[in-house]
Formats: C-alpha cells, structure tokens, sequence
C-alpha cells in the first residue's frame, strides 16, 4: 500500500500540529454544539414546523458533499493552514449572519456556507493529526481528537443553556470563541501538511472508491450523522413537545455531550485491542438501538433521561471513533487522506437524511416519532453489520 512520507516521520508526536489541528476541531463541537440547537429553538419560536426545521438543518448535509471533495484541491492549491484559517473565519461571519437575516429562506445558503467551511475543517484536520501522530500511536490520538470535540459538543448546549436564544449574545460569544481557536493554528503555520502531493486524490473515481472500501466505517459515519446532527437539531422541539423547559433540554443535550467527552479514551483504547473492529462497531449500534428504545419509557423523569442519554451519547459517538480507526487500520498515507474526505462526505449524507427523516417521523408520529426514527438508522446498520460479519467480508 503505498504511504505519504510524512505518515513515515518517526515516532515522535508533533504536539505542536496536533494540537492545532485540535483545537480547529474544538471550533466545529462548539459551533455545532450550540449553534443546531439554538436555531432550531428559534425557528420553532416563529411557527415553523419540525419538518421545515429539518429541511433547513438538511442543508447541512448537502454543503458536506459538496464540500468533501474540495478538501484536497483547496489545501493543495493554497495551503493546509491558510485554508483552514480561511474556513474558520468564513464559518464565525456565516454564523453571526443568521443573527441579522431575518428571512427563512435566506437561512438556507447561510447554512450551507457555515457547514461547507465545517466540512473542509474537519477534512484537514483529520489529515493534519494523521501526519503529525506516528502510526502505532494514532489510536491514542484519534481518542484525543474525538475527546475534545466532545468537549465541545457539550459546552455548546451548557453555553445555550446559560445565554438562551434571544439577543445577540449567543451568537457573538460563538464568535469570539471561533476567532480564538485560529490561534494555535497560526501558531503551527510552519509545521502544515504539505497536500501538494496529492495531485487529485480525493476527487473523481479515486475518490468515489473510498466509499465502497471499507462500508463498516462509512456505514457507521453515515448513520453518526444522521442521529448526531438530526437529534441536536430537534431534541429542543422534542424536548417542549413532552413538558420540559428550554434549559432542561438544552442540559439533557449536555449530558449527551459528557457522555462523549468520557467514553471516548475507553472505546479508542478497547478497539486498540480487538482483532476485528467491526464488532465493537456493531455494539456500538446495539446501544444506541436499545437506548433509543428505552429514552420513551422514561421522559417523564429528567434525571434518568439524563442516564440514559449520558450513556447512549457516548457509546454512539464510538461509531464515528472506532470507525474513523478502523479506516486507518486499513489504508494509510495518501490513501488514507482520500478516505478521509470519503469518511466526511459519508457524514454529510448522514446529516441530509437524518433531520429530515427525524422531522417527518416526528410530524407523523408525534413526540415517540423522535426515538422511532433514530431507531430506524441503527436496525439498519445493524442489519448491514450482520450480513458483512456473515460473509466473512475481510475489508470492512
């Protein structure tokens, strides 16, 4: 399997990149921790249903895969670092600007733009730890990574909790905070991947491959972000639909956060250990199957939704972990970065389809609509699971 020079450098951490790369992640937690949840309580606030609440959160998706296969010319063309800090900057003005749009339909290419630069931060930020960490303690930085991008998962919810949707307040403190992170960034300038090898992997039918190379791990992203990015985006509506507050809510998405935040060292360290991946990928699913099932049966008691929601939160978050090493068990180098838009833009459909199919279950089935539907996506992998592991299939 051919390999990139800088996945070879020797088995020193370059702290300094990743970190950087990090704290670029740090930016997209945060801004998706608070910012889905926010908009979605201002929408309902001015009628719209959950259906069009999950239409405009859809447009998520979309920019996604359109962003995915952008990643490796855009970086080669003007830089790692200067594209990154371009995307970061570009994702804090479109999210400020949903503050002085008024109109709906003009909320749908701002989402688009905020998530096209979310996208290409995730992209490069995946390749730049991938060629800052040596591969035997990739495992180890990849649970890192997926730790402080739960951090900032959860501090979204808790900071909406604190400031709550009116005003100005919430979007400008996102703001600053976005600003903030291109810091280290700037400060790693010198230590950026160079993409100028890539010559077009990533795009084109080398791309498209990576889709179908190893399905366990782009199966696992894709259903990830559907029920990531569709239960943010209504479980404030969920929430009020069933009697609790706006805080409460936002708290229970909290939980769902910490969750993350502390099972994610624990899942990277047990796939660390296991012969096969894709049976702590199909365990991962059976939770969040269970933990859908159950999270009904005890909405009336805050206290153990929370429960329940801490631990389903986390586990869940394994698909996205555990598949992206997963991925990395299988390619490497130049391969590798590849997968890794592939592995992006397989969360980008994941994010079209699933606050749309949650919204629509929703306005069907009321309230249980919500579990039913998140509930739907894991059968399914599960079923796909099942029949990989049956056949014996070796890549994935």
């Amino acid at each position: 399997m051919p390999s990139d020079p800088a996945d070879q450098a020797a088995g020193e951490m370059r702290w300094l990149s990743i970190g950087a790369a990090i704290a670029s992640i740090s930016v997209v937690g945060i801004a998706i921790g608070l910012g889905v949840p926010l908009l979605s309580v201002i929408l309902e606030s001015r009628g719209y249903s959950a259906t069009m609440i999950g239409a405009n959160t859809a447009v998520a998706g979309i920019a996604s895969i359109i962003a995915a296969p952008f990643a490796t010319p855009l970086a080669s063309r003007f830089g790692v670092v200067p594209t990154m800090l371009a995307m970061i900057l570009l994702g804090g003005v479109s999210f400020v600007g949903f503050y002085f749009v008024p109109h709906f339909w003009l909320w749908f290419p701002l989402r688009a733009v905020l998530h096209f630069a979310l996208t290409l931060l995730f992209i490069l930020s995946e390749f730049w730890i991938s060629t800052s960490a040596p591969p035997h303690r990739r495992g180890l930085v990849l649970g890192l990574y997926a730790t402080v991008l739960s951090l900032g998962f959860a501090f979204g919810p808790w900071l909406f909790a604190q400031v709550g949707s009116t005003g100005f307040a919430p979007f400008g403190i996102t703001f600053a905070l976005v600003m903030l992170a291109a810091l280290p960034v700037l400060a790693a300038w010198r230590e950026g991947p160079d993409m100028s090898s890539q010559d077009g992997h990533g795009t084109g039918g080398g791309f498209a491959r990576y889709l179908w190379m190893v399905p366990m791990a782009t199966a696992a992203v894709l259903v990830f972000g559907a029920v990531e990015t569709g239960g943010f985006a209504l479980f404030p509506v969920y929430g009020s639909r069933i009697g609790y507050s706006e805080a409460d809510a936002a708290l229970l998405l909290t939980a769902v956060g910490l969750g993350n935040v502390l099972l994610q060292m624990p899942l990277g360290i047990i796939s660390d250990r296991m012969r096969d991946r894709r049976h702590l990928l199909m365990a991962c699913a059976a939770v969040g199957l269970l933990g859908v099932l159950v999270l009904p049966t005890v909405s009336g008691n805050w206290h153990a939704s929370a429960a329940v929601l801490f631990v389903w939160g986390g586990v869940v978050a394994g698909l996205y972990t555990v598949g992206l090493a997963h991925l990395g068990s299988r390619l490497s180098g130049r391969d590798l970065a590849s997968a890794n838009a592939a592995f992006v833009l397989c969360y980008g459909i994941g994010m079209l389809v699933g606050p749309q199919a949650i919204g629509i279950g929703m306005d069907l089935f009321g309230p249980d609509g919500f579990a039913w539907s998140i509930g739907l996506f894991f059968a399914l992998y599960l079923g796909l699971a099942v029949f990989r592991l049956a056949v014996r299939a070796p890549g994935g």
